[in-house]
């Protein structure tokens, strides 16, 4: 069995800081060309080499990298500076890729701007994924930040559709994972509160009617939602019997038969579990905690679960209590007795092939 993390970060070097910081302040003076150069293939090296020290200690075969998701400026005023800056990243994501193809797959960080059309990206994602053979996007449901400057539409809005046909044409999976935050939040806060909030847009658009084949993987096991899925169940009960009386009369008659002790009444066909729907999402296994992993494959199935550390990260931290790291899940995973070596197989492996396909596809460049 192969371990692919499917949910990790560029170990970034210190010279992109750098450059980004020389972007924000030249106001389009300097070229990508010339900005690339200030990171070296040593740097880079060095920096993928201690990524993969921390990847052989902990039984991880595979990581697929995206660049972190606090630093790509989506909120700043001028594209070409966030273009610019996103795709230098993406290159180094790249020559990582290119230096070590058996351990490291690319997912394109895009181009995204506040207040400006989703189709801004539609350049770089071609460029990432035809050229450079990375595996899928990371996207953030609110470029905006925080910032209440230019909202950001909900992800069920039809804003995102042209999006979604780009990715199911070019069979991508989104990955989708929050950025900075200048609200009242700090960025941790943002990702669950961003991570729920598309979980249950999508849920209330048409989004899966329209686009059946569009895989959408969801950070940090989901946000809140696994988790307040009783709430959820019923506001989703609750919205089907007021738009539709004949779901309303059967929820009626199955209450009165449940009290009578009589045998419920035959489901409407057309009536939809919530817990089915959710279960059209794939999830992350970034939350660090065994007690929630085994609520999150109890409640939305070993089918919908991709292994994923985010190491090193924000749970790159030792508990005392754990006798290790936070983010070792794979022996937090390898730990609940329930699952099974089909299950476990899923988890670590298959379920990431499933959604990222292109995973099985040499990298462009590399010897």
């Amino acid at each position: 069995m192969m371990i692919i993390d499917a949910h990790a970060h560029l170990v970034t070097p210190m010279s992109l800081f750098a450059i980004r910081s020389l972007i924000e302040v030249s106001g389009g003076h300097n070229t990508r060309a010339y900005l690339r150069g200030f990171v070296t293939d040593e740097e880079i090296r060095k920096h993928a080499d201690q990524n993969i020290a921390l990847m052989d200690a902990v039984g991880t075969d595979m990581q697929l990298l995206s660049p972190r998701p606090f630093t790509l400026m989506h909120s700043h005023n001028r594209f070409d500076d966030i273009d610019i800056w996103v795709g230098i990243q993406n290159d180094v994501i790249h020559r990582v890729t290119e230096l070590y193809p058996d351990r490291f797959r690319g997912v394109c960080g895009l181009p995204q701007v506040a207040g400006q059309p989703i189709e801004v990206t539609f350049a770089e994602i071609d460029r990432c994924v035809d050229e450079l053979g990375f595996v899928g996007v990371l996207l953030n449901p609110d470029p905006d930040e925080g910032r209440n400057v230019h909202p950001s539409p909900r992800l069920g809005d039809r804003y995102w559709y042209p999006l979604w046909e780009k990715l199911v044409e070019k069979n991508l999976p989104a990955h989708i994972h929050s950025a900075a935050c200048y609200g009242r939040e700090n960025y941790d806060e943002h990702f669950a509160s961003e991570e729920s909030l598309a979980i249950s847009s999508v849920l209330a658009s048409d989004v899966f009617k329209d686009f059946p084949t569009l895989r959408l993987m969801i950070s940090h096991g989901g946000g809140s939602i696994p988790y307040q899925v009783g709430r959820w169940r019923a506001h989703w009960y609750r919205n089907q019997s007021q738009s539709d009386p004949t779901v309303a009369a059967y929820l009626k008659a199955a209450e009165a038969a449940s009290k009578a002790g009589e045998v419920a009444p035959p489901r409407p066909a057309h009536l939809v579990r919530f817990d089915d729907v959710l279960k059209k999402f794939f999830f992350d296994t970034v939350i660090h905690d065994k007690n929630a992993l085994e609520h999150l494959f109890k409640t939305v199935g070993c089918g919908c679960t991709l292994f994923g550390t985010e190491r090193p990260g924000s749970g790159s931290t030792f508990d005392p209590d754990l006798g290790r790291q936070l983010d070792d899940l794979k022996q937090t995973i390898e730990s609940i007795e329930s699952l099974t070596a089909a299950d476990r197989q899923a988890i670590f492996e298959d379920n990431a092939r499933r959604v990222f396909p292109r995973i099985d596809k040499p990298v462009a460049g590399a010897n």
